[in-house]
């Protein structure tokens, strides 16, 4: 097994990690949270919060190099990818990126997303 292998399989473990101790927070606090598995083009993210007003907000969850914005488009796609598969109104769906910052717990992890998503703002 070659040295590059194995340090992408621990990177996977660890991503793994990450999502399941940020899933697992967010239901201690009693937020509706579930997995996402769909993987490659038509991706959906990694999980979705439920709100008490028929929305959703979809999560993109990282613990890699910061990339604002390649996780913020990624975040959208995935969004967009929820919104189809479900036939819900995009208006329904949010998207945020959840970054895991290093030595800190979930609850100190940066949440992501553009000015227009955070205010409701149209698109230009």
């Amino acid at each position: 097994m070659s040295e590059a292998s194995n340090r992408a399989r621990r990177n996977k473990r660890i991503g793994a990690q990450w999502e399941t101790d940020l899933r697992e927070g967010l239901r201690s606090e009693k937020f509706d949270v579930e997995s996402l598995r769909l993987a490659g083009k038509e991706d959906e993210g990694d999980m979705v919060i439920r709100e008490d007003d028929g929305t959703f907000i979809v999560i993109e969850a990282k613990n890699a190099k910061f990339e604002p914005g390649v996780f913020v488009g990624e975040a959208q796609v995935e969004r967009e990818n929820f919104a189809k598969h479900r036939g819900l109104d995009l208006e329904k769906v949010e998207s945020v990126v959840v970054v895991k910052r290093r030595g800190k717990n979930w609850r100190k992890a940066f949440v992501l997303t553009t000015v227009e998503d955070y205010f409701g703002l149209d698109s230009e």
